[in-house]
């Protein structure tokens, strides 16, 4: 595989770095033992920074991988490509 952007790289870094912080407050919650509907809206916070993650790297390999496999004109590759992306796209769906 295909190394992600320099800039997705960055944007990734920063956000699962933010991602990591927010963990570590749920766990201080819960520790705690805060209210239910507190730990809740947290972790809501949490699932949606790591879908933007996703999008992020998602968005990458269709930009970079996908594209550069349709552009390179095999076949083989096209097909591994697109299949690998569905693989992706059906797990995400869940």
């Amino acid at each position: 595989g295909q190394v992600m952007k320099p800039k997705t790289h960055s944007v990734c870094l920063a956000r699962l770095r933010r991602i990591e912080g927010q963990v570590r407050g749920l766990q201080r919650m819960i520790e705690e033992e805060r209210y239910c509907i507190d730990v809740l809206t947290q972790l809501h916070a949490v699932r949606a920074a790591l879908r933007k993650v996703e999008d992020e790297v998602l968005k990458d390999h269709v930009e970079h991988c996908v594209h550069n496999a349709i552009r390179g004109g095999n076949p083989a590759e096209q097909i591994e490509k697109v299949d690998e992306l569905f693989r992706v796209l059906e797990k995400r769906a869940i």
